[in-house]
């Protein structure tokens, strides 16, 4: 099975064997760019995404050994959102909008200006805060600036899809991305509602058809098959955005389960057999196959946090430049100090964009406190690790349900230390996976499941889950962290109370 992952700079393609799909076989990425023309633009040639994606199929096959013949059936993520135009024809109309960019946030303030009911009409239905790169606001934004390119216009896609329909040139959405463009998390589907919020009634037909994210799409093009050596009739499957297509790859498919993605952000979401709306007007509502729903409360920086530690705390080893050792010493350095730092306390708020959850505060930012005479690097250091797990706890706690054990993916995964410090912090056990591309496992299984190897989504995830390690919280360090928690929560509503005055 072949999973393709388009983030928004890295393209990865991932093979996993057909009888044992958890097996990662061969993974190959490309590195992309995002265009910033002027601010607030954030936007890629959609003809470079798809050569990219090409490229990184062919250079899995390649470190795989095999042939496009070997590959049963491809499924696609990719970041959500996002408008991706194409014309009558197929062809791009312009560079892809992609969710970081912020032209949109004229159109949701637009919105609230006509309706003070809006934004809450927004999250009752969806389930998540609209962010000016979702699709409907961005959609509007062209409406409202590019007419000539919204004339040319005859579908509007997301990443995944404009990918999908590059390799079996069929057009199609699936139900994770529908309703959070926003639109309706109840009815897994998009809103008529929504569409009158942003005035884009008349713009309807220019959205894809919605279909389940493991049905079958079509089949490897012979135009595809050349760019990418797969072979032409090859089945491809719908796929699921990036964030569902993680938890899937992570096993958390089951109502309760718990799944954390540390990597540039850091996603942490509750599996629910039913739509979840609290606490309101924060955190995201994903749609999932099979009737599930993912409750996600997000903080913007996840391992960028402990990338600014290394060159700001430790630019020597930085200049070292040694790639993983560099992290390695990292956790030496750090796991020589004690637990809770003797009350130095960091909040992981790097992101330009702010705190998004468990609160909003677009101008919250990173800070240390608590900071005396005998501090230094290496206790700032454990902070930064120590920071972000309390940045997760705080998370979940805003979820408010109960867990029993968080599943955690992404490239802070692979940190044993980080690890123990989030079960201790969150006095939660934290089991970390085999594997490493999590999302393009998550959309393999996808097409394991439409092709027929799988019953279902559930059984596929299961059958996939394979364990790396369980990590026990240590009672003592846990209390450590539980009265390190409520200052840190003290200081959290002291950052924000001081942003908003």
């Amino acid at each position: 099975m072949l999973g393709i992952d388009a983030g928004l700079t890295r393209t990865k393609a991932a093979l996993f064997d057909l009888d044992a799909v958890g097996r990662e076989v061969a993974a190959a990425g490309v590195e992309g760019a995002v265009s910033r023309p002027f601010p607030g633009a954030a936007e890629r040639s959609m003809d470079q995404a798809w050569t990219d994606a090409a490229e990184a199929v062919r250079a899995a096959l390649a470190s795989a050994r095999a042939s496009g013949a070997d590959v049963a059936a491809v499924g696609v993520t990719g970041a959500m959102v996002g408008v991706w135009p194409i014309d009558d024809r197929g062809r791009p109309v312009r560079p892809a909008l992609l969710v970081a960019d912020t032209r949109g946030q004229e159109a949701i303030d637009r919105a609230a200006a006509n309706d003070p009911d809006a934004l809450d009409r927004i999250f009752r239905s969806g389930g998540c805060v609209v962010e000016p790169g979702c699709t409907l606001p961005a959609l509007r934004w062209l409406v409202d600036h590019e007419p000539e390119a919204i004339a040319r216009t005859r579908r509007v896609l997301s990443c995944k899809d404009w990918l999908r329909y590059r390799l079996t040139g069929e057009v199609a959405a699936d139900v994770t991305e529908a309703a959070v463009a926003p639109g309706d998390a109840r009815a897994r589907n998009r809103s008529p509602e929504m569409l009158r919020i942003f005035g884009l009634e008349a713009h309807a037909d220019l959205l894809a058809p919605v279909r389940p994210s493991e049905s079958i799409a079509g089949v490897v093009t012979a135009a595809a098959a050349a760019e990418t050596g797969l072979r032409p009739g090859t089945p491809v499957a719908i796929g699921a955005g990036d964030v569902p297509c993680s938890a899937i790859a992570a096993g958390a498919v089951d109502p309760g389960m718990a799944c954390t993605v540390l990597g540039t952000t850091c996603h942490n979401g509750l599996v629910a057999g039913e739509p979840v709306f609290e606490p309101p007007n924060v955190g995201l509502l994903f749609t999932m196959p099979e009737r599930l729903w993912l409750r996600v409360m997000v903080n913007l920086a996840g391992a960028p946090n402990l990338d600014w530690a290394l060159g700001a705390l430790f630019p020597d080893l930085a200049a070292a430049d040694s790639g993983a050792s560099v992290f390695d010493a990292l956790e030496r350095i750090a796991s020589a100090r004690p637990a809770g730092v003797e009350g130095l306390l960091y909040h992981p708020y790097l992101s330009e964009v702010g705190l998004i959850a468990p609160v909003v505060s677009r101008g919250a930012r990173a800070q240390f406190s608590g900071v005396r005479a005998a501090h230094g690097r290496a206790d700032m250091l454990r902070a930064v690790y120590e920071g972000v797990a309390y940045a997760i706890r705080d998370c979940y706690a805003a979820i408010g349900r109960p867990i029993a054990e968080i599943r955690l993916v992404g490239g802070g995964a692979r940190s044993d230390f980080w690890s123990q410090t989030i079960a201790d912090v969150t006095d939660t056990p934290v089991l970390t996976l085999e594997g490493g591309e999590f999302g393009a496992k998550g959309a393999a299984l996808l097409a394991s499941v439409a092709v027929g190897r799988r019953r279902s989504v559930r059984e596929a995830a299961r059958e996939a889950t394979l364990v790396r390690r369980r990590f026990e919280p240590d009672p003592a360090r846990a209390a450590i962290y539980a009265e390190g928690f409520a200052r840190f929560k003290a200081a959290r509503e002291a950052i924000v109370a001081l942003h908003r005055s």
